[in-house]
C-alpha cells in the first residue's frame, strides 16, 4: 500500500478522526502498521474513517500481543466460529486497503518465483477485514498507547480455473485461497455498524470473489520481496519469470 493518506480518503469516501502517518509501503510485513477503513456510529450517524492497524489481529482476551502474529488472515467459511473472530465478524468489520499483494509459485527443486496480484485499472483493492482493540494491562489508565487496534484480512478460496489464460487459471496456480475481495457496494454493507446478520455478510462478500478478483492480473517480479529489508518501488516492476 503505497498510496498517499489523502489519495485514500479520496477513493475510499472517509474522514480521518485523528491527525494519521501512514507510509508508503511495498513489502507490508506481519505486525507492520497498515490502513483500514471502519464506520462508527457518533451522534447517530454512520461515519466513515481511516485508520491504522496492526496487521495480525490481538483478540481482547488474549495476555499479550504476541498472538497476532499468528492472525493474520481469517479463513471466511470458519470465521463465525473461531472464538478470535467471532465476536469481531458481529460487530468489528473493515476494509483493508492495498495496491496489490504478493504469492510465490513452486518450481522445481527449491526454486520458487514470486508474483504480484493487482487491479489491471491500477485502483485499491479492497479486502474484508476484521478488526479488534486490545488493553495493554502493563500500561497506566490515560496512557495513549494502552489501546491496541489490530485487524486480520479474511480468505476465501481461489475462483475456479476455467478457460486456460484466464486471471483465474494464474490465480489456481499460485494458491488455492486468495484475500477475499470486495467491490465498492459490497464493501459498503460490510462495514455498515448497524447491519447485524453477520453470517448473511460474509456470504455477501464470498459471492463477488468471481466478479472482483476477473479485474485482476498477475506479475512475475524479482526475488528480493522476499526480504522485508527490501522496501521500494521496485518490487513491484515486472521481470521475466523463471518458470
Amino acid at each position: 500500500m503505497a498510496r498517499a493518506v489523502g489519495d485514500l480518503l479520496a477513493e475510499f469516501d472517509a474522514e480521518l478522526e485523528n491527525e494519521t502517518e501512514i507510509p508508503p509501503s511495498w513489502n507490508v510485513a506481519p505486525t507492520d502498521g497498515a490502513p483500514i477503513v471502519l464506520e462508527r456510529l457518533i451522534d447517530g450517524d454512520t461515519v466513515r474513517q481511516l485508520h491504522v492497524a496492526r496487521w495480525g489481529l490481538v483478540p481482547s482476551w488474549a495476555k499479550s500481543p504476541g498472538i497476532g502474529a499468528k492472525m493474520i488472515n481469517a479463513r471466511s467459511e470458519s470465521v463465525l466460529e473461531k472464538p478470535a473472530f467471532r465476536k469481531a465478524v458481529q460487530s468489528r468489520r473493515c476494509a483493508v486497503p492495498a495496491d496489490g499483494y504478493y504469492e510465490w509459485k513452486q518450481g522445481e527443486g527449491r526454486s520458487k518465483q514470486p508474483y504480484y496480484v493487482h487491479p489491471r485499472d491500477e485502483s485499491a483493492m479492497a479486502f474484508a477485514g476484521l478488526y479488534e482493540w486490545w488493553k495493554d494491562p502493563t500500561l497506566p489508565p490515560g496512557e495513549p498507547a494502552q489501546w491496541m487496534l489490530s485487524m486480520s484480512i479474511m480468505t476465501a478460496d481461489s475462483p475456479p480455473a476455467g478457460t486456460e489464460g484466464t486471471v483465474f487459471a494464474e490465480l489456481t496456480a499460485l494458491h488455492d485461497r486468495v484475500p477475499l475481495p470486495m467491490s465498492r457496494d459490497t464493501m459498503a454493507a460490510w462495514l455498515d455498524p448497524q447491519a447485524d446478520d453477520a453470517a448473511g455478510l460474509v456470504d455477501l462478500v464470498r459471492s463477488g470473489v468471481k466478479d472482483v478478483a476477473a479485474g485482476w492480473r498477475v506479475d512475475s517480479v524479482g526475488k528480493a520481496v522476499g526480504n522485508v529489508r527490501n522496501n521500494s518501488p521496485e518490487l513491484i516492476e515486472p521481470v521475466e519469470a523463471l518458470f
